[in-house]
């Protein structure tokens, strides 16, 4: 009379789990994309600005950078093996996919406590630390990282000196011979030239208020905003992602087999 009970054997899926795994299916290839987005934020910090993080006396700044690079490499493992849990319906790879969200999303709020306690210190930091580095270690032997920073900084920012380019006046590397008479080094010069910085008006060099202090400061307080806005970004998302998980668990737990 009925159609044969083998028909019935096969598992359903109802109308809900269906709409669950394309939910999550396509939750997951947005969150792959933000891997590479946030590995690539972590890289550009680490590749484009390594120079200005040499003059940083704390290591919290890259360690950031460094907490990103490996939060969306495993964002992106992650985004792989949500797919094939998604589509597999197998609830031992959803629970490892939940505790690699969940591990990510650790990760990314230990940035953000890193990037808002650099945020806190950073002007500290540099008034103690900046001046020091810069006429300590510019052009001595063995410190060519910093020479290179400190004329990259001075070049790009158009500033001279930490506080002013009086600052040069104590330079290890002004006092000697080396200097060629120089007042503060080329890269402090509008139009640089071989030695233009033995004159130091304000008509050759840069004058700014405040000094390279106030500009690396402004630039590095930017970079960590960038940070903490990809970092609470890709958090918000996660947390839809494990919310759809859950409810994809729940729903195959509870179908027949």
């Amino acid at each position: 009379m009925g159609a044969p009970a083998t028909a019935y054997d096969e598992k359903k899926e109802t109308c809900g789990t269906v709409c669950l795994k394309y939910l999550l299916f396509t939750f997951n290839f947005l969150f792959w994309l933000a891997g590479g987005v946030v590995m690539a934020v972590g890289i550009w910090t680490l590749v484009e600005k390594s120079d200005y993080i040499s003059l940083l006396s704390s290591a919290t700044y890259a360690a950031s950078a460094y907490i990103l690079i490996l939060a969306g490499a495993i964002v992106m493992v992650t985004g792989v093996l949500g797919c094939c849990a998604t589509f597999k319906e197998q609830r031992r790879l959803l629970r490892v996919y939940f505790v690699l969200l969940l591990c990510i999303f650790l990760l990314e709020i230990l940035a953000g406590v890193l990037a808002y306690i650099y945020y806190q210190q950073l002007n500290e930091e540099l008034k103690q630390n900046l001046q020091e580095t810069m006429v300590q270690k510019y052009r001595q032997p063995e410190q060519e990282h910093i020479t290179k920073a400190v004329d990259k900084l001075q070049h790009e920012f158009k500033c001279c000196g930490s506080n002013s380019s009086s600052d040069w006046g104590e330079s290890v590397w002004i006092r000697t011979s080396e200097a060629g008479g120089r007042l503060v080094p080329d890269s402090c010069c509008k139009t640089q030239t071989l030695n233009c910085g033995r004159r130091d008006h304000p008509s050759n060099i840069y004058k700014v208020e405040g000094g390279c202090i106030t500009k690396l400061e402004n630039f590095i307080l930017d970079h960590l905003k960038i940070i903490g806005a990809v970092g609470v970004g890709i958090a918000c998302v996660q947390i839809v992602g494990m919310v759809f998980t859950c409810c994809l668990y729940r729903s195959l737990k509870a179908e027949p087999y």
